[in-house]
């Protein structure tokens, strides 16, 4: 297939992507909306950026989900939450396969490129395991939870808000039944784990996840894909707790009235969420600004690729550390790792990720500090958290997103960024930017 060919299929595939995508979020906003969803009546721009939120798993919220939502409401919430976490192709794949029907060469050609795979072979195969994984860990992680909120609400609502809590946290979406988010749980060494298990679960990436439970025995050699990203998902969440307990150790407004295995506890918690998720287990508007710096950075980062999580990806990070490392020694070879080169492409791609997603939040920061009037560095917080489909906010005063304090054009912001975050880098950009064209020179 000429090189042509191949680009319009890319184009043709991510058009499809998108628009599967796109619908799957109005048409979750259209029944958000609708009377039987709402306990009280609801803005279609809130029930938008309710659906966005939940389709992208990101969890900023412009309103709260128990008060707001009937039963039904919620139940689609959940289910939109789950279709985000799977992706839109996962879902149509599985509802064929339940049918019985054979997946034709052009949708396969689409599941290829929903997934970054390079060959068509074994697909389905792939999108029946991620499947059965879900269910499996959603499954043990609703249990742990059932634990203590059966305990705490009675059979019926406790084993409710466990598959609720279990699935939005496993998706790293950071939706919560609960008026306080988790900051009821605070202390609770059950609850918090069981969310921290699950998130790190998502964030490793199905690949991962499938990797290490075919290889459990390590008969074989563990990919380097899959090194990189446990490496990297170690490093980073101790990294976020030094900085968390260095920092807010002794502030009152966070960590400061804890004892010592409570602050540890916690801040193992929000490096784990601050990367991938966005439940929170104390008020983050009482955060120093020096840990929401940082924390912009965690988000920025992410977690594995493949997943449920958002940002730019720890392997992107990984291969421009190794090539800055490898030009800083003026090295004659080229960059490698555990006895692998990476290629230039690869290099290429991810400095275009990382300038395309730093422009995008600088540009998008700008704007709304121009026309929102608030600190610049809590709409940084947001909008970060936005684009990397995150969903830790400073908050509005309460249990609310910031973004609940912006007008209808700085929500839409927010709601383009979360669908730029989830779409991705090159999806999105190919969308804005169109498909090359043949040149010669």
């Amino acid at each position: 297939m000429k090189k042509t060919g191949k680009q319009n299929i890319r184009w043709n595939t991510m058009k499809i992507l998108a628009v599967g995508f796109l619908s799957v979020i109005f048409l979750g906003a259209v029944l958000l909306w609708l009377p039987v969803s709402n306990e009280k009546s609801i803005s279609f721009l809130d029930a938008l950026f309710t659906s966005t939120s939940s389709v992208c798993v990101t969890g900023l919220v412009t309103i709260v989900p128990k008060y707001q939502f009937t039963i039904t409401g919620k139940v689609i919430l959940l289910i939109l939450i789950q279709i985000g976490g799977l992706g839109v192709i996962a879902c149509i794949t599985a509802f064929f396969m339940l049918l019985k029907r054979k997946i034709t060469v052009k949708e396969r050609v689409v599941i290829q490129e929903a997934y970054n795979m390079n060959s068509l072979g074994g697909l389905v195969g792939l999108v029946r395991k991620i499947l059965i994984g879900t269910v499996v860990v959603e499954g043990i992680g609703a249990v742990f939870y059932a634990i203590q909120f059966i305990r705490d609400y009675g059979v019926a609502k406790g084993i409710w808000y466990g598959i609720f809590h279990s699935i939005s946290a496993f998706n790293n979406a950071g939706f919560s039944l609960f008026t306080d988010n988790m900051i009821g749980y605070k202390d609770d060494t059950i609850v918090l784990v069981t969310i921290c298990f699950l998130i790190i679960l998502g964030g490793l990436g199905y690949f991962v996840i499938i990797e290490l439970h075919e290889n459990k025995k390590f008969a074989k050699r563990i990919t380097i894909h899959t090194r990189i990203v446990i490496i990297g998902t170690v490093v980073l969440i101790l990294f976020g707790m030094i900085i968390f307990l260095s920092i807010e150790w002794n502030n009152q407004k966070t960590f400061g009235e804890f004892d010592t295995y409570t602050k540890i506890l916690n801040s193992f918690f929000l490096s784990v969420n601050f990367r991938t998720a966005g439940f929170n287990s104390m008020d983050l508007s009482g955060l120093k600004d020096s840990s929401l710096f940082y924390s912009t950075l965690l988000m920025m980062i992410g977690a594995g690729q493949g997943g449920t999580a958002g940002g730019m990806k720890i392997t992107v990070i990984a291969v421009l550390i190794i090539m800055v490392f490898f030009v800083l020694k003026q090295s004659n070879q080229e960059p490698h790792i555990f006895k692998r080169t990476i290629e230039q492409k690869l290099i290429n791609k991810a400095a275009a990720i990382v300038m395309f997603s730093s422009a995008y939040v600088l540009f998008v920061t700008l704007l709304l500090v121009e026309t929102q009037d608030y600190p610049f560095v809590r709409i940084l917080f947001e909008v970060v958290s936005a684009f990397c489909t995150v969903g830790v906010s400073v908050g509005d005063g309460g249990i609310l997103s910031l973004a609940t304090l912006f007008d209808d054009f700085g929500k839409s912001i927010i709601i383009i960024s979360m669908i730029a975050g989830r779409l991705g880098v090159f999806a999105f950009g190919l969308l804005i930017v169109g498909k090359a064209k043949t040149t010669h020179f």
